[in-house]
């Protein structure tokens, strides 16, 4: 008998055109057995989102095509996902920023570059 953890049921997607960025998260949460889905910019998940159904959802502000308020503002409109926390990621700290992020329905901002405890704090915070 196989006992799973319940870490490895959840699936974290990150929103980021960032490759560096992208890649410490999938490590990060990937060593604590999370399933990470990544997209490089607010298309690339939109058509990803559907496919994995992410428990959890971090989304660059600041990306080429479709930014992430649009992004999440898009994620929230849909009935399946509008639930799903999104945090948005930004390497401004500015009270606009994260007020415009509260208006498109994002639930937490974290400022970039993150370190590994509080993208973990974060993770726990909505799925716990």
């Amino acid at each position: 008998m196989t006992i799973v953890s319940e870490k490895q049921n959840l699936k974290i997607m990150v929103i980021d055109d960032s490759s560096t960025i992208r890649r410490s998260a999938e490590i990060f949460l990937g060593q604590v057995g999370y399933q990470v889905i990544l997209a490089e910019d607010g298309f690339d998940a939109l058509a990803k989102i559907n496919d994995y159904h992410p428990d959890l959802i971090f989304c660059d502000i600041l990306m080429p095509r479709l930014d992430g308020y649009q992004t999440c503002a898009l994620i929230k409109k849909s009935a399946k996902f509008r639930d799903t926390p999104v945090i948005m990621l930004s390497s401004k700290d500015g009270l606009f920023d994260r007020a415009r992020g509260s208006i498109v329905g994002s639930n937490e901002y974290l400022t970039k570059p993150f370190t590994k405890d509080s993208l973990l704090k974060t993770v726990r915070n909505y799925t716990d």
